[in-house]
């Protein structure tokens, strides 16, 4: 398997009151743990995006990638700098999930590869839904993103689509792709958890 992985951590968490999502607790581990426990084993090597200090993903024991352009690019630019990361490894595709998204499927990456077929891009669909940051790219694709980043391109969806997206649909009860945006999701969250 030559995919590397990136978890998308880069939020501003504007929604949760400034909170760096990612270690929000959750089950007695940050919410970053638990997404590495189920991506890890997906992909061939993993790596964290995010801005700020890295010193406070040391724990993780992942390397922490800055966004490639700066300013408030958002996640594209997150991805940009994983395509980068892991074409210098040899990796010939990068799957990325996003740090808020604790339930995604453990079959996640595996799924999107059957379903990218010859196109540059997959992105996972839940009840009607796409959840662009939960994809995989080919790395192929960094000229193309790094051009529409120039051009102030900042939605996943809107370039994917620009490279032939392919959505591919992951349904399920409770929906694996829930996400905590608000503090009521993050209590969700821990109810499903303790289930």
């Amino acid at each position: 398997m030559n995919i590397a992985g990136l978890v998308l951590a880069g939020g501003q968490g504007l929604r949760m009151g400034g909170a760096d999502k990612a270690l929000l607790p959750l089950a007695g581990q940050p919410l970053i743990a638990h997404v590495l426990a189920r991506f890890a084993p997906q992909v061939a090597t993993v790596a964290i995006s995010a801005n700020g200090d890295p010193a406070r993903f040391a724990s993780c024991g992942y390397p922490v990638l800055a966004d490639a352009i700066h300013g408030s690019a958002g996640p594209l630019a997150g991805v940009l700098a994983g395509l980068d990361w892991a074409a210098a490894l040899g990796a010939d595709r990068l799957a990325t999930v996003a740090v808020d998204t604790p339930f995604f499927p453990d079959d996640m990456v595996a799924r999107l590869s059957r379903g990218l077929g010859g196109v540059q891009v997959a992105m996972a669909e839940s009840g009607g839904r796409l959840h662009p940051t939960c994809a995989l790219w080919r790395i192929g694709v960094r000229a193309a993103l790094r051009a529409a980043l120039a051009g102030e391109e900042r939605r996943l969806a809107r370039f994917g689509e620009t490279q032939g997206l392919v959505r591919v649909t992951f349904d399920g009860d409770p929906d694996p792709y829930f996400n905590i945006n608000h503090p009521a999701d993050l209590t969700a969250a821990r109810e499903r958890v303790a289930r």
